[in-house]
């Protein structure tokens, strides 16, 4: 289990940096969104979670640690609300700036239109 733990937090990671280094803005949102995932999940595994084991049941050795679980809860909110204001901040650059580059300027043409 923890080495699909850590291919998918891997995945998530690689996918995440390759869509943060894109030149739009919508992709490098998606990024973002996927490096938070990542972190979560690698959070939310470092709490021995067991597959068949009930939570707080048993002795105590056996309990999964719930300060991962809270980290991670508190993780998602924080994440939804920078989401939603990365977003609204994009919106605002594409009114203002009239396109949706990461850095504001257009991209040369390379071929096609030669005026």
């Amino acid at each position: 289990m923890e080495a699909l733990y850590a291919f998918c937090v891997g995945l998530l990671t690689a996918c995440g940096i390759f869509l943060t280094l894109r030149g739009r803005t919508f992709p490098v949102v998606v990024g973002l969104t996927l490096l938070s995932y990542a972190v979560n999940l690698f959070l939310f595994a470092s709490g021995r979670l067991t597959v068949s084991g009930a939570a707080v049941l048993g002795t105590s050795e056996n309990y999964a640690d719930p300060l991962p679980q809270a980290l991670v809860l508190t993780a998602i909110v924080i994440g939804f609300a920078m989401t939603a204001f990365v977003v609204i901040l994009a919106m605002r650059a594409r009114g203002d700036l009239g396109n949706d580059h990461v850095d504001g300027k257009l991209p040369e043409s390379t071929g096609g239109d030669r005026s």
